[in-house]
């Protein structure tokens, strides 16, 4: 009798829950089955949603009803607290299935290679993300003494980042953020947040929704100045083909031409403001100096020659993400991915990695919001089962589900599943309950795995 095709994913956020999704929708689910196994580092389940999104996007949150829904399926388990390959490498996964996804993401900042990165008062957005999430393994202390900070970039994150700093804590309470994160906020001394983009509006990445919940605090003034709404024939073409970037751009419009208001924090909108220098004094940040840029007809700019000093003490560079690279498997360095072919991993010599495919922002880079990430799991899941159903996969050894378990015993790894979620998001919600809150997140790995039952 035929055994199910066995499948490990390495990474359980979105990318690789929809590619378990996608496997189970597929024939083989039917006859001869699937057996899928997610490893996930963190002790907890959902990657960028719990850890990456903004604890005040509970629409963005609700993802999670129906990822449960793919992860409440009984051909599916989850193993957490595991990483690779520190716990297991690719060498055991091939041991133990037939084929292997991994779905990793993207967690590390991208680098903004200009003088003075390095200053104190300099940091990485995603580390800032990373700390006002709870993520178990940063300080959990955040330095929140500037009373002017720059946000450098004009996507979502760089959003999210300028809304955290410029609300106040009591505004962030209600949301699932642990006690450390709300006492650190306490303390925030930021009274003006200057967000900087090197082209203009209609290149800006906000999302529509994301952009306009910047107006919704009553403790921020969004300011946009008028000279910097400029368009060119790539920018109009761009707002004619494109509805997200066309409404982004009436938003801008609107806040331009309005009066400025009297909410105590202040936030500023910049374009066609490009960094070239983070300005210090006894390795510490005093300041950014940008140049004046101009649209070149094409969408895209060029300098103007003119500098402009800002007066800043914290700067936030949220210039995008980028993976860490995965050991045993080929890399490309300029984009952060695994070079790959319809979610094939591909080597150096053009072939295939038998058996070993990607997924999400692993393979492609960090782009796009978390539902984009669907279309790409069903096309590597579609790799994975040609590749099974023409005999391109390799054997496993020992495709037992139980030798997993017993494989992670003998190596003494304490690791989450399934059902320790259920647990640990009961104790969540139990820590909240008493302030009225939804959940406070449970920030210590150690903490984590206790209440999960590891």
């Amino acid at each position: 009798m035929p055994r199910p095709l066995r499948v490990a994913i390495v990474g359980a956020g979105p990318a690789g829950i929809y590619a378990a999704d996608a496997l189970l929708k597929s024939e083989v689910a039917a006859d001869p089955g699937v057996s899928i196994d997610l490893f996930e580092r963190m002790p907890a389940p959902f990657g960028l949603i719990r850890y990456g999104v903004a604890p005040d996007h509970p629409r963005i949150k609700g993802i999670v009803k129906a990822l449960h829904q793919v992860l409440d399926k009984p051909q599916i388990r989850l193993f957490g607290n595991v990483d690779y390959p520190r716990d297991i490498s690719l060498d055991d996964l091939r041991a133990f299935y037939d084929a292997v996804i991994f779905s990793t993401g993207a967690t590390a900042d991208r680098p903004l290679d200009i003088p003075g990165i390095g200053l104190e008062g300099s940091y990485g957005a995603a580390d800032f993300v990373s700390w006002y999430d709870g993520h178990p393994d940063v300080p959990r202390t955040w330095p929140l003494e500037a009373e002017k900070v720059a946000v450098l970039g004009v996507g979502n994150v760089a959003l999210d980042v300028a809304r955290v700093l410029a609300k106040t804590a009591d505004e962030l309470l209600p949301t699932e953020i642990p006690a450390n994160v709300h006492e650190g906020l306490k303390a925030n001394k930021a009274l003006e947040v200057h967000v900087f983009g090197r082209r203009g509006p209609a290149q800006a990445k906000f999302s529509p929704m994301e952009l306009r919940e910047l107006d919704h605090s009553p403790n921020i003034e969004v300011i946009v100045d008028p000279e910097d709404i400029d368009y060119d024939d790539g920018s109009i073409a761009t707002r004619r083909g494109n509805k997200q970037a066309d409404m982004v751009a009436k938003t801008l419009e609107n806040w331009a031409i309005r009066d400025i208001g009297d909410r105590p924090h202040k936030l500023f909108l910049h374009f066609f403001e490009s960094p070239t220098e983070i300005l210090g004094e006894d390795g510490k940040v005093v300041g950014l100096r940008t140049e004046r840029t101009a649209l070149d007809g094409t969408g895209n700019v060029k300098g103007t020659g003119t500098f402009k000093d800002w007066d800043v003490t914290g700067i936030y560079r949220a210039v995008g993400y980028l993976s860490d690279e995965l050991p045993k498997l080929p890399w490309d360095v300029e984009s952060g991915t695994v070079p790959d072919q319809g979610g094939r991993v591909i080597e150096e010599s053009g072939d295939h990695l038998q058996s070993t495919y990607v997924t999400g922002w692993i393979r492609r880079g960090p782009v796009g919001l978390i539902g984009h990430t669907k279309g790409d799991a069903n096309e590597t899941v579609a790799s994975l089962l040609d590749d099974h159903a023409n005999g391109r996969l390799h054997a496993p050894t020992s495709p037992d589900p139980q030798a997993v378990d017993a494989f992670l015993g003998e190596r003494n790894i304490r690791f989450t599943t399934w059902e320790g979620w259920y647990r640990l998001d009961a104790a969540e919600q139990a820590l909240g309950e008493p302030q009225g809150r939804e959940r406070v997140k449970i920030v210590e790995r150690e903490e984590m795995l206790d209440a999960s039952g590891a």
